[in-house]
């Protein structure tokens, strides 16, 4: 495989959950080395999503910050810095484009279908889909996992709880969507083979025409999967987060950069935890699918390394399920998730001294749903505070 022209910028579009975190992680570490190869890596953080759902003209997830254009416009200036050296721009939120037009303009931006060459990297969607579920939960999804392939896979029209979802994993139709923008010649699918842990950092170092072994893995424990009881601890508090009707802001900063993220910081999974597996008649739909995607990708004429009959594979004898086992949260895991939401709370600043008002205007008590998110936080963060000081 040749690398590709110098000046190339390299769209990498994920979809989720193909390895797109390792890729990002292994271009981000060796950002001060690319150079000298004629290689850019010119975001300024291991994955610019904020820049990338600009663009897309996507929300950020719940209870972010809203993407600014300026982001992606920040972006654009660093692509086009690189003058005529490669440049590789990677985030999985590309598949997350609406439309051709979309896709259109983001190339045009780029430098144009006669420099911009997209990489698709694709994985069997029967490993894809417990992955996706996890993630949707921690964005607030209240749903059990079997409930979520019946809906993806069984109820017509196939777009609840989460119609992103296949907008990302038709993988036959987000290369043709991408295709229509860039042709057939300036597209390459990489069939990921789990087997080969490293296949995907080579095929990268041959595509930008780097020496081999110059991108290595990059461990990130913030990455990892939640186990079974993990994910369902979180589910039943999206349950009762939705039910008490709390502002968004307090999920991502309480919940999903608090508890969750302290909780696999610190807590790796072991072999007794219990992990999420998908039953038999769920794998062997996806399989068939992920046939019907391989044949009508092939028919577009994109050139694909690896071996697409992964795709359709379904493991021998079963689907590779655990056997019967209770899934239980252990008590180091729910503490460290405590003190995640603890530890988020007392970083928060402490509020403004509210201004004087005459007696005349004395305010009326406020409920909590009466109360501003950014207000709401700030008062949790001092009482937090006060109290810790008190001790």
């Amino acid at each position: 495989m040749a690398a590709l022209p110098p000046g190339t910028r390299l769209l990498h579009i994920g979809p989720h959950k193909t390895g797109t975190t390792a890729i990002q992680g292994a271009l981000f570490a060796a950002k001060e080395r690319l150079p000298e190869h004629r290689v850019e890596f010119p975001a300024d953080s291991r994955h610019p999503m904020g820049a990338v759902l600009a663009a897309c003209a996507r929300p950020g997830m719940m209870g972010d910050a809203k993407p600014q254009a300026k982001q992606w416009t920040r972006l654009l200036e660093r692509v086009r810095a690189t003058g005529d050296r490669t440049a590789v721009v990677s985030s999985e939120f590309f598949a997350d484009a609406d439309d051709d037009g979309t896709i259109a303009r983001i190339v045009t931006e780029l430098g144009g279908p006669e420099r911009v060459h997209v990489l698709v990297t694709l994985r069997p969607l029967a490993k894809i889909m417990p992955s996706q579920w996890q993630q949707y939960v921690q964005n607030g999804l209240r749903m059990g996992y079997e409930d979520w392939l019946e809906h993806m896979l069984r109820k017509p029209p196939y777009d609840k709880p989460n119609p992103s979802f296949w907008h990302r994993h038709r993988h036959d139709r987000l290369v043709e969507r991408w295709v229509r923008a860039v042709g057939a010649e300036r597209l390459t699918v990489v069939v990921v083979d789990d087997r080969d842990r490293d296949g995907l950092m080579r095929t990268f170092e041959r595509l930008l025409g780097l020496p081999e072994r110059l991108l290595q893995p990059v461990p990130d424990a913030a990455n990892r999967s939640l186990s079974l009881a993990e994910t369902e601890m979180l589910r039943h508090l999206n349950v009762e987060f939705r039910a008490h009707e709390l502002p968004e802001e307090l999920y991502s900063r309480l919940i999903r950069h608090g508890a969750v993220m302290h909780m696999k910081n610190v807590c790796a999974l072991t072999p007794d935890d219990v992990r999420i597996s998908t039953p038999d008649w769920a794998v062997e739909a996806a399989a068939r699918l992920g046939g019907e995607m391989a044949e009508r990708i092939a028919a577009t004429g994109v050139r694909v390394v690896g071996d697409a009959a992964l795709l359709s594979a379904v493991p021998k004898g079963s689907d590779g399920r655990e056997p019967a086992r209770a899934a239980r949260l252990s008590p180091q895991a729910a503490a460290q998730a405590l003190y995640g939401a603890l530890a988020a709370v007392a970083a928060t600043p402490p509020p403004k001294p509210p201004k004087q008002v005459p007696k005349t205007e004395a305010p009326r008590p406020r409920s909590v749903h009466q109360t501003s998110s950014k207000e709401l936080i700030r008062v949790l963060g001092y009482r937090c505070l006060k109290r810790l000081g008190r001790r």
